[in-house]
């Protein structure tokens, strides 16, 4: 039985260590399908202000990032032809809004997801992805790595 694993991305210490974890495991999921995704927010007023060239730049940025981690996996022994890579262009109100969507949209058996230290009042102000998640993808398996 193949399981699809969503790993949604970014160029974080907390996505360093979601790849990390997967290139330790200490088996070799050869039957995972794995899709490494980037997915865009809408961006702020200034980031608008900064223009396209900033925005191509950023593309290229998370794209050189979701090969990175293809390749760690790789070296850690998953199969290559087992690995995708997809940049969502299409932007979202918030990072959360678009892993549920893209979720929903291809069938995926798991979400593996990174996060960061947060105090409860940035908790609070910012929102928590990991329990949206765990609350709008319910009866799906969601691995939440916290890094240090």
């Amino acid at each position: 039985m193949t399981t699809t694993v969503l790993v949604p991305l970014s160029d974080s210490v907390s996505s360093r260590a979601v790849v990390d974890y997967l290139a330790n495991l200490p088996f070799c999921p050869e039957d995972w399908n794995v899709v490494l995704m980037h997915l865009f927010r809408k961006p702020s007023a200034s980031e608008e202000l900064m223009g396209k060239k900033f925005t191509e730049e950023m593309s290229a940025r998370y794209q050189d990032v979701l090969e990175k981690a293809r390749d760690r996996l790789i070296e850690s022994g998953f199969t290559p032809d087992h690995i995708r890579i997809e940049m969502v262009s299409e932007p979202y109100p918030t990072i959360s809004d678009g892993i549920i969507d893209q979720f929903r949209k291809a069938k995926y058996d798991m979400v593996v997801i990174g996060r960061k230290r947060m105090t409860k009042a940035e908790e609070f102000v910012m929102g928590d992805v990991s329990v949206k998640l765990l609350r709008a993808l319910e009866g799906t398996a969601i691995l939440v790595v916290k890094s240090k």
